[in-house]
């Protein structure tokens, strides 16, 4: 806490701000929308076009909850092969983690399997996050196809121990809300 006086004036009391900074690191498929969301989230704005992410990208946000600064740190890998030799640097020191899965995609929700398996070799304790994307388009399906993919992923999701979340970049549908349970389901 600090004190200023100035001459004439009325006394200023100043809080010093608790300040936290929580590492996110966004994994899963190639175009199943990690950057977009990434984005969105920091810049709130989606861009239709696809731009394939070379390595990893990296953003920060933060905001203010009372008396606290929480910046997030957000840590993207492309989602291509080529890149898994980067994943040490996404996952490791990361307090949560998003597996994301294009919920109109089913071989990227299976592939989150492997994803959390390699990830979690470099980082054991980050809280894991089962986040299906596109959810726009994915109201679009049949009922049996959005009842197969929802099964699928929640069996998925207990089998995580994590929470299962679906967004919308586009339509800005829970992509603050991802966010908002971060640093509520911290252990």
């Amino acid at each position: 806490m600090g004190l200023l006086e100035l001459p004439g004036c009325v006394m200023f009391i100043f809080m010093d701000k608790n300040t936290v900074t929580l590492k996110v690191g966004l994994v899963g498929d190639a175009q199943v929308g990690k950057t977009s969301l990434m984005v969105k989230y920091v810049e709130n704005c989606f861009d239709e076009v696809y731009t394939q992410t070379l390595g990893v990208n990296y953003m920060e946000r933060s905001i203010n909850i009372k008396t606290t600064e929480i910046t997030f740190s957000i840590w993207d890998l492309g989602g291509e092969a080529e890149f898994t030799n980067m994943l040490p640097l996404v996952a490791s020191d990361a307090v949560a983690v998003l597996f994301m899965f294009d919920l109109t995609r089913k071989s990227t929700l299976s592939s989150v399997k492997d994803w959390y398996r390699q990830t979690r070799g470099f980082n054991r304790t980050a809280i894991p996050f089962l986040v299906g994307t596109k959810y726009d388009l994915f109201v679009d399906l049949s009922d049996a196809e959005q009842e197969e993919i929802t099964r699928q992923a929640q069996k998925f999701a207990r089998a995580m121990n994590a929470p299962l979340i679906f967004c919308s970049t586009s339509a800005s549908i829970n992509i603050q809300k991802i966010f908002k349970i971060c640093p509520r389901e911290r252990r």
